[in-house]
């Protein structure tokens, strides 16, 4: 079966990442840069292009990081893609950041399960459990935002990678006890959503630009906050 030309980028963490592939070729370029996503990421974009020798029009879809992460990355992220939707009239495609983590576990690892967490600041953490189907990781569960000692215990065996885990070792390892902790990746990477793209794309799971959305997990936490609002 063909495979969609797809351009993939995430924004969400600290790490900015483009990714492409185009006719079962795939590249892509990533670099840790905290505080300058909106410098980094068109300039990527181009040379990834430029790279393979390709103009958007040739692509079928545009992939984008939909979170969670920090909310200013997740907005990066989105209106860039967005943008480049827009303008080369592309539909789109929302990758988690936690599935491309996982994925990049079965990858890099070999791994069948995993337990993958992005530091949520505020003492939290957008936490997930993938096991590998048909060879992508699919969520068990739900994506949820948490402070790790409200996490309810699992004996459940996995791979655990990400900020997450950095950040709250203890507290996370006590409510996994039999997770293996991997140093990598410690951030998602936009080439590993290029499986889920393939799979969205064949399964006609993409959207125009103008419906993309971001995945920011607090939505509701916030919004209880809010006075008036409970």
């Amino acid at each position: 079966m063909a495979t969609a030309n797809l351009l993939a980028l995430d924004t969400a963490t600290e790490n900015c990442s483009v990714a492409l592939d185009y006719q079962g070729e795939r590249l892509h370029i990533e670099e840790y840069a905290p505080r300058d996503h909106t410098k980094k990421v068109l300039p990527f974009v181009q040379q990834i292009l430029s790279q393979a020798g390709i103009g958007l029009s040739q692509l079928d879809a545009i992939v984008f990081g939909r979170g969670p992460g920090s909310f200013t990355g997740v907005r990066i992220g989105v209106s860039t893609a967005q943008g480049l939707a827009f303008g080369a009239d592309l539909p789109m495609i929302g990758g988690s950041t936690l599935q491309a983590m996982s994925q990049a576990v079965a990858r890099l690892h070999g791994a069948e399960r995993c337990l993958a967490a992005i530091d949520a600041r505020m003492n939290e953490v957008y936490l997930s459990e993938y096991a590998l189907v048909d060879g992508l990781m699919t969520l068990q569960g739900e994506e949820q935002v948490i402070p790790p000692e409200a996490l309810s215990a699992s004996d459940v065996a996995a791979c655990a990678v990400g900020t997450g885990w950095q950040t709250y070792a203890e507290l996370l390892q006590q409510r996994y006890p039999n997770a293996m902790l991997v140093e990598n990746p410690l951030y998602p990477s936009a080439q590993d959503m290029l499986d889920y793209g393939q799979w969205a794309y064949a399964k006609g799971k993409h959207c125009p630009a103008s419906e993309a959305q971001p995945v920011y997990l607090r939505d509701k936490v916030t919004w209880k906050k809010l006075p008036g609002r409970e």
